[in-house]
């Protein structure tokens, strides 16, 4: 352009606008979106693996009545074989975060259903306690594998619309498998002593073969596309996750943010270094030098996988039969029936609280949560106590008491305790931590449920089995507290925004719902400008 005047060539026009797509704001009342129907499939497809270990915490409960008597075992052989799997699952949990960050969440689900169908079939025709317990070894490096992936990828993939629901699936699962489980023990109890536990065992390869063909048809991790700088594949995959392409956008855009692209940066392929797409020196910032928010974030996690297992729950899983035959069930049919009852009030539970994750949030229902454990389990101690100190009488009323409040325990887990965990620990680390983040919380929670199954008989022996149960109910009301002054709502939240929701946090606001805060009244995001009315109903 030209002009007649000396300030008219010194001074340039601005160059025009970039072209961008305005979404209308939606106006009040802002409608929920939709969920996701690619998002749920893909997050049913990933969450399968939990049922590796939901099989086998379920069958062996029944299963060991049945080595014990074809092995001749004592209760300390099979409290550590029913225990043991949980600390094997270490190398899987330590392994995993590395393998994932490496080949991918996709391919490292595969792994997990390899390793665990060898397992499997090693258990199954296992002649002996010690080639029992090498396959109840790689049988557990696969659970490990399975427990950190499937809440990693669907965290990743799931909008924050229904995060909290996706999230709680690998828990659905693993309630899904315990269930399978207990109706196996029913189903094959009554074949001859050497081939039924063998039997119930060996079949629960057949998931990880499903598994493995259910894989194929699911995509990347968009957090992991961006990771390697394969940002076209990533867009492809968040528009199909996403409730809108304003939110694909939005997700995008702090994914790249959080990897360290910058936002300008539209090319489908970029470089980025080996310390991002391999998860180098993370370690060091999770352990070594972490910043007070990743501090935060380490104790959360970590403390709310501990209390979830110190409290019992897989004592009362595993050894649902012998809590009944103590209670004064006496035939294996009555003590297997009541277990299977088990399996279904624990599922239904865990479906109820899916629900109500994304509506009531993470707080409420775990607070609520534990607070029925606590009851449940004093009452289930006092009453175990009573027909302890009645021995040789029967008194019907601890009886139908002690059957009761073992349901309520563990629909009360059900209903929180159960699938927070694993929603909240996946979803509050920063991208480039959550990997390693996500494999520390399985490591603590896996160590925790094996000292607690190893140790309950020799703790029933010694205290008494409704002692042992008075100790969890200190350790519940202990993580209550816990829970109350030292976890903030995540309901809604971003996942790039946990590091400043932990660094801004403190008890008192735990009284308070706490919110994103919001920005300008209208965002631009990779060309596309978005109101916030729409971004809320997003997130």
């Amino acid at each position: 352009m030209t002009g007649s005047t000396p300030e008219n060539q010194a001074v340039p026009p601005p160059p025009p606008p970039p072209a961008t797509k305005h979404v209308p704001e939606l106006g009040p009342p802002a409608k929920k979106p939709k969920r996701n129907k690619y998002a749920f499939a893909c997050a049913i497809l990933a969450s399968m693996t939990s049922i590796l270990l939901g099989y086998d915490i379920g069958v062996m409960s029944g299963a060991m009545i049945y080595i014990k008597r074809d092995l001749e075992c004592t209760d300390l052989q099979i409290g550590i074989l029913a225990g043991i799997l949980n600390i094997y699952s270490l190398v899987g949990s330590c392994a995993a975060g590395k393998t994932s960050d490496w080949i991918g969440r996709r391919y490292t689900i595969v792994v997990a259903g390899a390793i665990f169908f060898a397992g499997a079939l090693l258990m199954g025709f296992a002649p002996n306690y010690a080639f029992l317990m090498f396959g109840r070894f790689v049988a557990g490096v696969g659970v490990g594998y399975a427990l950190m992936i499937a809440p990693v990828y669907t965290a990743e993939v799931a909008p924050a619309s229904s995060r909290g629901f996706l999230t709680s699936l690998p828990e659905v699962f693993i309630n899904a498998g315990i269930m399978l489980g207990y109706v196996s023990n029913l189903a094959f109890y009554k074949l001859p002593l050497k081939l039924g536990w063998r039997v119930m065992l060996g079949i629960g390869c057949v998931p990880s073969v499903l598994l493995a063909v259910g894989v194929l048809a699911m995509p990347e991790s968009p957090r992991w596309l961006v990771m390697q700088g394969r940002l076209g594949e990533a867009k492809r995959v968040l528009d199909k996750t996403s409730d809108s392409p304003a939110e694909a956008a939005l997700r995008l855009e702090d994914i790249k943010a959080a990897a360290g692209i910058p936002a300008d940066c539209h090319d489908d392929v970029v470089q980025v270094s080996r310390r991002t797409s391999h998860g180098e020196g993370v370690w060091k910032e999770l352990l070594i030098r972490p910043t007070p928010a990743v501090r935060r974030v380490m104790i959360a996690a970590l403390g709310i996988h501990f209390f979830q297992q110190a409290s019992g729950i897989d004592a009362v899983v595993l050894f649902s039969p012998r809590i009944f035959k103590t209670a004064g069930l006496e035939s294996d049919h009555q003590q297997l029936l009541a277990t299977v009852a088990v399996g279904v009030v624990k599922t239904s539970f865990i479906l109820v609280a899916t629900f109500l994750l994304d509506r009531i949030g993470r707080r409420p229902l775990l607070l609520t949560s534990v607070a029925g454990m606590v009851l449940s389990l004093a009452t289930l101690a006092t009453s175990l106590t009573v027909i302890d100190q009645m021995a040789g009488k029967k008194v019907m009323w601890a009886v139908v008491l002690s059957i009761a409040t073992v349901m309520t325990y563990v629909a009360s887990f059900s209903i929180g305790a159960g699938p927070i965990t694993w929603v909240y620990s996946s979803e509050i680390f920063p991208l480039r931590l959550r990997s390693q983040g996500a494999g520390m919380g399985v490591v603590v929670n896996r160590v925790t449920s094996g000292v607690i199954s190893i140790a309950f008989l020799p703790m029933s022996e010694g205290m008494t089995t409704g002692g042992a149960f008075y100790l969890f109910c200190g350790i519940a009301t202990v993580a209550w507290v816990f829970f109350y002054t030292f976890l903030p709502e995540t309901q809604g939240r971003k996942l790039e925004d946990m590091d400043e929701l932990f660094s801004d946090f403190r008890w008192r606001d735990s009284k308070s719902k706490s919110k994103p805060k919001k920005q300008s009244s209208e965002v631009e995001v990779g060309g596309v400008v978005a109101s916030n009315k729409e971004l809320d109903t997003k997130l």
